[in-house]
């Protein structure tokens, strides 16, 4: 069998594939998963998303190679090369208290990268607005 690049742990779920993760303050980024998935018919659906255990932050899959290029402010993009994700499992894909907000599972392939990008400049935008409506 022909060597992914890919880390699993023994009797975990299915294999984690090389991805990037895209990672975006809690609020903005509950902002962009509404964005996309009232716009899912236009765009594409939201695919999984990661939680941190604060609350602080929520992470978005997206293809590899994203990091390469992802220039958003206020966000950052990292290789995750497999590491840590087991997708299928009923526990936590990573070390601390990382959980699914949308699992794998649920939402089914990783967010396009434009679709994201888009979505995460209209939530900033309705924050903003939002901010200065008080």
């Amino acid at each position: 069998m022909e060597s992914t690049g890919t880390n699993t742990a023994p009797g975990s779920g299915v294999v984690a594939p090389e991805l990037d993760l895209v990672t975006v303050p809690a609020r903005q980024g509950l902002e962009a998963v509404d964005i996309i998935r009232r716009s899912a018919g236009r765009s594409g659906p939201v695919g999984p998303v990661l939680h941190d255990g604060s609350g602080d932050t929520l992470g978005f899959l997206v293809p590899p190679g994203t990091a390469d290029g992802w220039d958003l402010p206020g966000s950052a993009c990292t290789q995750t090369d497999g590491r840590g994700m087991r997708f299928g499992d009923a526990v936590s894909p990573t070390a601390g208290a990382t959980g699914w907000l949308l699992p794998p599972e649920a939402v089914g392939p990783v967010t396009d990268p434009e679709v994201l990008r888009a979505a995460l400049g209209e939530a900033a935008r309705l924050i903003e607005a939002a901010d200065n409506c008080r």
